[in-house]
């Protein structure tokens, strides 16, 4: 595919939500209900649901319209990396990992990458969730030409699960 001119999505866009097939319905909601704490904003029948937080309409689209009783698409094959979920401060990014560690979901990751701090675990259905803070971009990292220098280096996960319960 090639364009015949270049295009830049204007200032303000965003990505809205994402919708993601599920094997089951009931098992994803309490997951994204309970584990990352949004709230179901409307189910459609017995296959679909949407969640969000605050009063959005929908961050999370479930459905299961095409993937009822599925197994998880295989590791190593295209697709969806993660969603990431961006909170506003380190200590509600605290607290979000200390919630996920009460439901006895486990991390698969976490890094310092200079522009921000994550985490990283998997749904039930094995669709990866990234949980982050960014910094203030005049602490991004950049180098000498200017360019933003995103890193991976190691995160204090406790330090900021902490930082939850002052």
């Amino acid at each position: 595919m090639t364009s015949p001119t270049p295009f830049s999505a204007p200032a303000g866009t965003r990505i809205g939500h994402v919708h993601l097939r599920v094997s089951d319905l009931e098992r994803s909601i309490a997951f994204y209900r309970d584990v990352i704490g949004l709230k179901l904003m409307q189910r459609y029948g017995t296959q679909a649901a949407f969640l969000a937080a605050d009063d959005y309409h929908h961050h999370i689209g479930l459905n299961t319209w095409e993937s009822r009783g599925g197994a998880p698409a295989p590791k190593g094959h295209p697709g969806l990396f993660h969603t990431a979920f961006l909170y506003p401060d380190r200590k509600s990014l605290g607290a979000a990992i200390a919630q996920v560690a009460k439901c006895g979901v486990g991390l698969t990751g976490a890094a310092d990458h200079g522009v921000s701090e994550a985490v990283y675990l998997d749904d039930p259905d094995g669709n990866g969730i990234e949980l982050y803070t960014d910094r203030a971009m005049d602490e991004w990292p950049r180098g000498a030409d200017g360019e933003l220098e995103i890193v991976n280096a190691p995160l204090d996960v406790d330090a900021l699960v902490a930082l939850a319960t002052t």
